[in-house]
């Protein structure tokens, strides 16, 4: 719409002879961020041949969506599983939205049904995928006329319109705004050079992506692609979910083959390395498996982990001992547990994944290797980065500022888990404001004899820490709104969660001091 170079497109003529060396896959028509996120495999029976997209797919799957599909994120604050979340949207354009300039903007926006029909002075919201069926310009001034636009008495407004929607027709079917490279050479490692090369620059384009080209093409007895694809669905599915992609488990794969170079070059993925890892491939997937469900067992999932990177140590660390069954559970595994949250929950809250993590996994590899007959070396790791900018050690400043963590921030649920070690997080725990967040009012307060001058503060500290607990689901639910007094003095008479809340830190001083202590003890700070 503004005029701006799409680059060029790389497309694959594979003839009908040779469609079944390769294995393809359609485009994402209708994008769904919980149960469809995958490309389908293409059924290419009775073709004549296959015109591939080498180069381009995620340009393309954009324009198709947008044209031709929709899209269904998750509403924020929303539960993974609840399916109303996930409303299904179309892509709209705005044609009242003001565009003047030499580099004008559009307002484009994925809405739901409903959600387009809301017009006012500023929005009249057309469907962009219904831009294909007004191929002829009288067809467009038609679609304008008969929504009422042009007879609006504001001619500003009809012109702004008017000019928006034939914009979006002349880039549709009149500019020929893609050109593209096509390549008819049936030879897979050259298809595969020009590939890497058009992309060696890029960023945006998934590692994965290429490298799983590799791997589909190396690997001897398995479908790589399949595989691995599949494994991550199963893995996103342990516990209360996550959100792990085909780039870590590639790079686990790196680290868990002992492979002396774990960057994601092209390099890494040669055919050796390549046949390595497929004769490795169940011992990296319960590896992984293992990983994650012990960290689930911590109470963690997609919302409250920053780096999926967390998990390749603890598989790494699982492999070498022999990849033992019901780790998550055992009690002959329980010291290696807590050790294991130790190092997690440091990690976590110091976040010494937001650098490189090839500068944190390969020195972590290289100590489980050495020690981790031993069991989970948290300290000698904790002892080896302590000097660097990846410190497991908490400071006075880290201390003021996990304390300072309010309600919804990633890190509050894991200080919370910290602060009641009696918490069996494989349970669903909720955040729960102790004295009810409504109760925060100036009107409230000043019943509860509280001045003017402190209300504010009050009012400022109602969503942190010192005001959170965990509780389990039901507890939450059945507590509510309910005012602390009541619901400490009734709900809780003889119970243990009353014990809980008495000690050991009913109070915010013993909070921040009991918060200090466990860890000071996790990461071996004084």
């Amino acid at each position: 719409m503004r005029d701006y170079p799409i680059n060029s497109f790389l497309f694959w003529k594979v003839p009908k002879e040779k469609m079944s060396e390769f294995k393809f896959y359609e485009f994402i028509r209708d994008f769904h961020e919980k149960n469809q996120r995958h490309n389908p495999p293409a059924d290419i029976g009775g073709n004549n041949g296959v015109m591939a997209v080498l180069d381009g797919q995620q340009r393309l799957t954009s324009l198709y969506i947008a044209l031709k599909g929709s899209y269904a994120s998750k509403i924020p604050h929303r539960r993974w599983n609840d399916s109303s979340a996930f409303p299904k949207k179309r892509l709209y354009l705005n044609l009242l939205s003001k565009s003047d300039g030499e580099d004008p903007e559009y307002d484009f926006a994925f809405l739901t049904e409903g959600d387009a029909k809301e017009a006012d002075d500023d929005h009249h919201w057309f469907r962009v995928g219904d831009i294909l069926d007004l191929r002829e310009q009288y067809e467009v001034n038609d679609y304008l006329s008969d929504a009422g636009i042009m007879q609006n008495p504001d001619k500003e407004r009809g012109s702004l319109a008017s000019k928006t929607l034939f914009r979006l027709h002349k880039v549709i079917h009149v500019n020929r705004s893609i050109s593209y490279y096509l390549e008819q050479n049936t030879e897979l490692d050259k298809v595969l050079n020009i590939f890497i090369r058009l992309n060696s620059g890029g960023t945006t384009l998934s590692h994965s992506d290429l490298l799983l080209s590799f791997a589909t093409a190396q690997w001897e007895h398995r479908d790589a692609r399949e595989e691995i694809t599949g494994f991550v669905d199963e893995i996103n599915g342990i516990g209360h979910g996550f959100n792990i992609n085909r780039d870590i488990i590639l790079k686990a794969c790196l680290v868990l083959c002992d492979m002396r170079d774990i960057r994601f070059k092209v390099d890494n993925f040669d055919r050796t390395n390549m046949l390595k890892i497929e004769s490795e491939w169940d011992n990296i997937m319960k590896a992984i498996r293992g990983a994650v469900a012990l960290v689930s067992g911590f109470g963690f999932s997609r919302e409250n982990i920053t780096s999926n990177n967390l998990f390749i140590p603890i598989a790494y660390y699982l492999k070498t001992i022999g990849l033992p069954n019901n780790f998550d559970t055992s009690a002959a595994t329980a010291a290696d547990r807590r050790a294991i949250k130790k190092w997690f929950v440091s990690s976590l809250l110091k976040k010494v994944f937001s650098l490189e993590p090839d500068g944190f996994l390969k020195p972590i590899r290289d100590i489980i290797g050495q020690c981790g007959a031993e069991g989970f070396p948290a300290e000698k790791i904790t002892e080896h980065f302590k000097r660097t900018n990846r410190t497991l050690l908490f400071t006075e400043d880290d201390f003021n500022n996990l304390l300072w963590k309010e309600y919804g921030d990633r890190d509050t649920l894991v200080i919370l888990s910290v602060i009641c070690p009696w918490a069996d997080m494989r349970n669903k725990f909720h955040v729960d404001h102790m004295f009810p967040r409504s109760r925060f009012t100036k009107n409230h307060l000043r019943s509860k004899g509280i001045s003017d001058e402190h209300d504010a503060e009050f009012i400022d500290k109602r969503d942190r820490i010192g005001n959170l607990q965990l509780l389990e689901g039901i507890p939450n639910i059945e507590k509510s709104d309910k005012d602390f007094k009541e619901w400490f003095e009734t709900d809780l008479r003889g119970s243990e969660e009353r014990e809980r809340c008495l000690s050991p830190t009913s109070s915010d001083a013993d909070r921040c001091r009991y918060l200090i202590r466990e860890l000071s003890e996790f990461s071996g700070s004084t």
